[in-house]
């Protein structure tokens, strides 16, 4: 898969693959060019060179071309692969120090779609998907100082207070992979955690930029999470009625046979998840309600709360993500 770093590359305007390819094949010419003719030539390529580093997508067009490693080894840009590489460098760096990062929260209630279009906001913005409960659990392993505090209160049987996670936020979006951004999934549950989310920000320089709500009926939720199976190791979802996996059998009363639930890819058993009951799912919606509106509330004035209509087909939920994401998008 791409890596962190070349997934931010791969965010700046694609317009560059011309810039870029322009540029590069100007190095084989070069060499053909005789010293006085390449010396004009170099002269007139320096004033033309600030609006191409300048161009927002030369990043996406060169990278692209570093792509094809039989190319950029032995072919015609070879040559220019250090300069390209630096002229990345130099576009990256301008959008981590002077342009605001993007800083989203994605809410939805259970079943509403996260999972599935939270990965692809993040592969369409090049920024990571940061989960309150992964953040933890890396806190914790790499024996950080609020990761330390974090395990000693849990392993008193306490819950980790508002500060502690606020603590871990606050070292995670220190990463390379958040310096353009980063989605916020979990956190904050409460207008309380929103107000310290803010002042954490605040004091970063930033401030959170889009807030997306996935919206669903409660009675459409209800079939969706009670048809929920998943395969543990992997995560992989499936659903009885819209994603069944290829062993399933239903009974004489049209339910699934328990034994006969079984991942696509590995034959392992699936599960289904001690929440995803009927029962269960009432009250988890009862609090995602009482929690989530007072956090939208607060967010509102600032312009940046978008609903998305997420009782729909796919491309049509996808197509409302995109225009909320979108510069003014609502």
């Amino acid at each position: 898969g791409i890596d962190r770093r070349e997934r931010s590359r791969t965010m700046l305007a694609s317009s560059a693959v011309r810039s870029a390819g322009r540029r590069a094949v100007s190095c084989s010419v070069r060499r053909t060019l005789s010293s006085a003719s390449n010396k004009a030539f170099q002269s007139q390529k320096q004033s033309t060179l600030l609006p191409y580093v300048a161009a927002v997508g030369i990043a996406f067009g060169a990278t692209q071309l570093m792509g094809h490693d039989n190319v950029t080894s032995n072919g015609i840009f070879g040559s220019c692969k250090t300069e390209v590489d630096a002229a990345i460098e130099t576009v990256d760096a301008k959008f981590a120090t002077y342009w605001p990062r993007n800083i989203m929260i994605l809410f939805g209630p259970p079943g509403a779609g996260k999972g599935t279009h939270g990965p692809k906001i993040e592969d369409l913005l090049s920024i990571p998907q940061l989960s309150t409960g992964d953040m933890l659990r890396a806190a914790v392993a790499a024996k950080t100082e609020v990761g330390l505090k974090a395990k000693a209160v849990m392993a008193a049987g306490g819950l980790v207070s508002d500060e502690i996670v606020v603590g871990i936020i606050r070292d995670r979006i220190k990463e390379p992979d958040c310096k353009h951004g980063f989605i916020l999934d979990g956190f904050p549950r409460t207008k309380v955690q929103a107000i310290a989310l803010d002042k954490m920000l605040a004091e970063e320089g930033a401030c959170v930029t889009k807030v997306v709500e996935l919206q669903v009926p409660d009675e459409v939720l209800e079939e969706r999470i009670c048809g929920r199976w998943i395969h543990k190791k992997s995560g992989r979802s499936y659903h009885v009625k819209y994603a069944p996996p290829k062993t399933m059998k239903l009974d004489a009363d049209g339910k699934p046979v328990k034994d006969s639930m079984k991942d696509d890819e590995t034959g392992e058993p699936l599960m289904q998840r001690p929440d995803d009951t009927a029962s269960a799912l009432v009250k988890r919606l009862g609090a995602y309600h009482s929690e989530t509106v007072p956090i939208l509330e607060h967010y509102k004035p600032n312009g940046v709360v978008s609903a998305v209509n997420a009782n729909q087909g796919m491309d049509g939920v996808w197509s409302e993500v995109l225009a909320a994401l979108a510069r003014g998008g609502k």
